[in-house]
């Protein structure tokens, strides 16, 4: 009571915050231009470079893209015609009806307006929100749109959003939309566009839309064989049976098996790519594997009758419900809304009937997916004991895992928005990853601690996966085990060190994924952080403790300092920063203090994603790098090999220490 009192008594004294005012002028409205500038990552996820296929620029593609795909959808149109201009400015032509001219306004810039908001116009369209357009238009410097229809065109010009043009004139071109835009640099800073990336995003669309030519700078791409050709392409490895190709209103399939670990599978709902699949990925797993065990009649497991199958499902749903805006995982569980068949159901039937029909009516394709079975299954029950105990072991590591550390969020999470930002980071030895550890996000960014170089596993079967304590936790760790629907990480980056050694433990990681996890790299997962070379920095020093470099006043001592990835780079901060830089050489991560890693691993750290196309004679390259010590790698190798007396004068020249 006493101390009660004295807290009363000195209450007056006490320094109160200053209340702030809050009234009718704090309540703004925000336009809808301003709110997607203000929130781009509420509608097209990430901003990004164009480095990677999820990069805001290319979903600003997407976005028009899918429109004029629904237009040829509904029979209007059967070319789209696209063109990258200087590699920042992109046209889009189609050929269908036009936007409605009386409605241009509302459509391109105003929220929630748009012609699919039933299905009476477009049954099963993928863009379905009045969202896909305005963004595009709100994050533009400049967009233009011309809606070609019944012999006259209007169009409109915009700037950031803003109305700048309104203009009708008679026409004789064919009706269709033309859409122009340059994504606004303020906002995608330091971005270009990448063929390859920009190429497999229209391949997909043809694969999935028959008879569509897609024109993309002169280029012609088209399908005649749909998902055939798609898994024909994706391919890394040799089909053990002809791809089996089945389609009916509303749904496509195709799948083989192949002489790989793991499944493989690409799906789609509306001509969209779902990246991380949904309810119409997860209903084709289970009755393809229920239709094929019943075919046989025999006590198989799904996971044995799935290894090693690549598959493609593309299906029609009206008013598809996506996870994200993003559209890249369906959550339907319906063909509709109002009373539709369920849709695992409606992918069961279509399985149940028309795969079972094939195989019977195919005996030497049978007779080759028994085989493969059966391997499958013999491999797994010859380390069932080893999987067993691995995997105890593994869950107690994972109460207290001292080789990882963890982030809080991950891509398999429910609920959230940052999923698709978890990453994790592979390194070498306690000194790197205690860098990474210490500058890292911890909500989204994790580190696997290697203890140094990984086992070899080229040529080995899956039990090393269990046998091996370093790759079983790891395995843990991404939860890939079962699948890739459980990833805990979207990103898997391998850190390693700039040196013989650093290289060594990326080949020998990328072979332990390839080996095993093909799929991890296919589906664009796996990366590797580059980190700088060389640092190269002055001393800024002035009169009095103080200089004025570009009108930004700096402290007596302070450096000013550019981090140089190659050579080239470290030559133009040479130039810039002379006439005495100071120029020092990072031999390993561990030499990079935490203040400054945090510098390589923000939103804009360097990243280059391991890739794997059908041309790529993976076992061969694997044969040929992590294989038995041949005469004819080690040929290459002295044909190849560059002297350290190189870059010893490199560093005597640049005053590296």
């Amino acid at each position: 009571m006493a101390e009660e009192a004295l807290f009363d008594e000195n209450l007056d004294s006490v320094v109160q915050p200053e209340q702030v005012r809050y009234d009718e002028d704090n309540i703004r409205h925000m336009s809808d231009m301003d709110h997607i500038r203000n929130r781009p990552g509420m509608y097209i996820g990430k901003l990004g470079d164009g480095s990677q296929p999820d990069d805001g620029i290319y979903v600003l593609m997407k976005e028009i893209i899918d429109n004029s795909v629904d237009e040829f959808r509904m029979s209007a149109g059967k070319r789209i015609e696209i063109d990258l201009e200087e590699n920042s400015a992109v046209r889009i032509r189609d050929y269908g009806r036009g936007i409605p001219q009386g409605k241009l306004v509302e459509a391109v810039s105003v929220l929630n307006t748009g012609g699919k908001f039933d299905s009476k116009a477009f049954k099963k369209s993928v863009g379905l929100n009045g969202v896909g357009l305005k963004a595009v238009n709100a994050l533009s410097s400049a967009f233009m749109v011309s809606s070609y229809r019944d012999g006259q065109v209007r169009t409109l010009k915009f700037e950031k959003g803003n109305l700048l043009e309104d203009t009708t004139e008679p026409s004789v071109d064919e009706n269709g939309t033309m859409i122009y835009f340059i994504p606004d640099k303020a906002l995608f800073v330091n971005y270009s566009f990448r063929a390859a990336i920009i190429e497999t995003m229209l391949r997909n669309y043809a694969y999935l839309n028959t008879g569509l030519t897609i024109m993309y700078n002169g280029q012609r791409i088209v399908s005649r064989n749909g998902l055939e050709d798609l898994l024909v392409e994706r391919m890394s490895s040799e089909s053990l049976y002809p791809i089996i190709h089945l389609k009916a209103d509303d749904i496509e399939i195709a799948f083989t098996h192949a002489n790989q670990y793991g499944e493989e599978y690409y799906s789609f709902v509306n001509g969209q790519y779902t990246s991380q699949g949904g309810t119409h990925q997860s209903a084709f797993k289970e009755h393809i594997a229920k239709t094929i065990k019943e075919f046989y009649n025999k006590n198989q497991e799904a996971c044995d009758i799935r290894n090693g199958i690549v598959a493609a499902i593309a299906v029609n749903v009206e008013e598809p419900v996506f996870e994200s805006q993003t559209k890249i995982k369906l959550g339907s569980t319906t063909t509709s809304p109002n009373g539709g068949m369920s849709l695992n159901k409606f992918i069961g039937d279509f399985i149940k009937k028309e795969v079972d029909d094939y195989l019977h009516k195919n005996s030497q394709i049978t007779d080759v997916l028994l085989q493969k079975i059966q391997e499958s299954e013999k491999e797994r029950k010859a380390i069932a004991g080893v999987t067993k105990l691995a995997r105890e072991r593994a869950k107690k590591a994972n109460l207290h895992n001292k080789k990882l550390a963890d982030c809080r969020v991950h891509l398999n999470d429910v609920r959230g928005t940052q999923q698709e930002e978890s990453c994790i980071f592979i390194t070498e030895g306690d000194s790197a990853s205690g860098s990474i550890t210490k500058s890292r996000d911890v909500n989204t960014q994790a580190v696997f601690s290697l203890r140094g170089k990984p086992l070899n596993c080229f040529g080995l079967t899956k039990k090393v996966v269990y046998e091996n304590e370093e790759f079983n936790l790891l395995q843990a760790a991404l939860n890939i085990e079962d699948g890739l629907e459980g990833l805990r990480y979207n990103k898997i980056i391998v850190a390693t060190d700039a040196d013989v050694d650093g290289m060594h433990i990326r080949l020998l990681m990328i072979t332990f994924f390839l080996q095993f996890f093909p799929e991890l790299i296919k589906k664009g997962h796996v990366y590797i952080l580059q980190t700088p070379l060389f640092r190269v920095r002055n001393k800024r020093r002035g009169k009095k403790g103080l200089d004025n470099v570009e009108g930004v006043v700096t402290r007596k001592g302070e450096f000013e300092t550019i981090y140089c990835y190659n050579n080239e780079e470290r030559l133009e901060a040479i130039e810039k920063l002379s006439p005495n830089p100071e120029i020092t050489r990072f031999k390993g991560l561990g030499e990079i203090s935490p203040d400054e890693f945090k510098n390589f691993i923000d939103d804009n750290m360097r990243l280059e994603q391991v890739k794997i196309t059908k041309d790529d004679p993976i076992m061969g390259l694997l044969e040929f790098y992590m294989g038995k010590n041949t005469m004819e790698r080690q040929g290459f190798i002295k044909g190849n090999l560059r002297s350290d007396l190189i870059l010893e004068e490199l560093a005597e020249k640049s005053n590296i220490y």
